[in-house]
C-alpha cells in the first residue's frame, strides 16, 4: 500500500506507546484503526504472530524524522531503552496534560519515579484501573514529596531510588496497620490525609489502593534516602551505637520519639535492617515488553470484589495499611521481605537484573 503524509500529523506525547499514537492519528483522520495499524506494522523478524511498528512508515505518514518520533515514543528507540526503568503496564497519566494532544485518550509508558503531576497536582501512581484521578490541591505535602523524590533519583539513580521508595511505602503501610500507640506523628497524618482523599461515608465510591499509596507517600519519600544511602544502609547493619544512630534518624523522620529497635522481626524497619540492608537494590519483577500491544490496566472481577470488601470495612484509624501492603504494586519488595531467595536473570533487552522468588 502506498503511504502518504496525513493532513494533520499531530506530534506524539512524551513516553506515549505507539499503539496509542497510531490510534489517535486514525481517529483524527476518520481511518479504521486496525487498517492503519496493519499498514504501519509488519510481523516480527522471529516469525511470530506479533506485529511491530516500522519506524520509517510512521515517519512517512507524519512527516517527522525517525529520530524525532523515537524521542517521544520509547518503543521506536534503537537501541531499546532499559525497560526495567518504566512501569510494565501503560497508563493514561494526567488528563490535563493529555488534553493538549487531540485524537482521544493518550496512553503512556511512565517511568517509576513519576508519582504526581506537579503542574496540575494530580496523583498518578499506582494508576487507578477505573481511570479516576486523585486531586491533591488540599495536600501540598504530597506534591512536595514528588520534588524530593526526583532529588533522590538524581543522587542515587533509578534502580536504587525505585527500591528505596517502594520499600518505604511497604514499611509505612505496615506501620499504618498498627495501633496508634505504636506509631508517631506520621500515623495521625495518614489518618488525616485518608479523611481528605476518602471522606467519611464515601468509601464505597472513593476507596482505592492508589489513594492509600498517596496517603503515605510523603513519609515514604522522607524515609527513602535512608534506604538508598550506602552510609545509612551501613549504619543499619553495624554496631549497637551505629544502629542507635539509624534508629534515631528513623524516629525523627516518622516523628516517633519513642521508636526503638526491636529484636523480634515483627517490626518492619528492624526486619529490613537485619535482612535487607546488606542486599543490593532489586529492580522490578515485571518488565514492559515493547513488542506487545498492551492496553491500560483493568481490574479483574476477583480483584474488584476484594476491593469492594475492603472499601466496605475501611477505617483509616484501624489497620488501614493492610490493603496497601497486599497490593500487587509492591510485589517486588514484598516478596523480597519474606522470601530471601534471589536469582540472576536477563531482562527482555538483555540487561542484567535480580529477581526474587523461585
Amino acid at each position: 500500500m502506498l503511504l502518504r503524509r496525513l493532513p494533520d500529523p499531530v506530534p506524539p506525547a512524551r513516553h506515549e506507546i505507539t499503539a496509542s499514537y497510531i490510534a489517535r492519528l486514525a481517529r483524527l483522520h476518520g481511518l479504521d484503526i486496525n487498517d492503519l495499524w496493519r499498514c504501519l506494522t509488519e510481523r516480527e523478524a522471529s516469525g511470530g504472530i506479533r506485529r511491530v511498528v516500522v519506524p520509517e512508515r510512521l515517519a512517512t505518514i507524519t512527516g517527522r524524522t525517525v529520530h524525532a518520533l523515537s524521542g517521544a515514543l520509547p518503543e521506536l528507540r534503537h537501541p531499546q531503552p532499559d525497560w526495567a526503568m518504566f512501569r510494565h503496564q501503560p497508563q493514561p497519566g494526567c488528563p490535563h496534560c493529555n488534553a493538549k494532544h487531540p485524537g482521544g485518550e493518550v496512553i503512556r509508558i511512565v517511568p517509576h519515579h513519576r508519582y504526581v503531576c506537579t503542574q496540575h497536582r494530580l496523583w498518578l501512581c499506582p494508576s487507578d484501573a477505573d481511570g479516576h484521578t486523585t486531586p491533591l490541591h488540599a495536600l501540598p505535602e504530597i506534591v512536595q514529596a514528588q520534588r524530593r523524590h526526583l532529588r533522590i533519583l538524581r543522587r542515587h539513580g533509578w534502580a536504587t531510588t525505585y527500591d528505596a521508595v517502594l520499600t518505604a511505602i511497604l514499611i509505612c503501610g505496615q506501620l499504618w496497620s498498627r495501633p496508634e500507640n505504636e506509631n508517631g506523628g506520621a500515623w495521625h497524618d495518614w489518618v488525616r490525609r485518608a479523611g481528605i482523599l476518602i471522606p467519611p461515608d464515601t468509601a464505597e465510591s472513593a476507596f482505592s489502593v492508589a489513594r492509600l499509596c498517596a496517603v503515605v507517600y510523603p513519609e515514604a519519600v522522607a524515609l527513602a534516602p535512608l534506604f538508598a544511602s550506602p552510609y545509612w544502609r551501613h549504619q543499619a547493619q553495624e554496631s549497637t551505637w551505629n544502629r542507635h544512630l539509624f534508629n534515631t534518624e528513623i524516629a525523627h523522620r516518622l516523628r516517633h520519639p519513642n521508636y526503638r529497635y526491636k529484636e523480634h522481626e515483627n517490626d518492619p524497619i528492624s526486619h529490613w535492617a537485619n535482612m535487607n540492608a546488606k542486599r543490593s537494590p532489586l529492580t522490578p519483577i515485571y518488565v514492559h515488553d515493547a513488542k506487545r500491544h498492551l492496553r491500560k490496566p483493568a481490574l479483574s472481577p476477583a480483584i474488584r470484589l476484594a476491593q469492594q470488601r475492603r472499601a466496605h470495612t475501611f477505617d483509616p484509624s484501624h489497620r488501614a495499611g493492610e490493603a496497601l501492603v497486599a497490593h500487587r504494586y509492591l510485589a517486588t519488595v514484598f516478596r523480597r521481605a519474606w522470601d530471601p531467595i534471589r536469582r540472576h536473570v536477563l531482562s527482555p533487552n538483555g540487561n542484567s537484573y535480580y529477581q526474587v522468588g523461585p
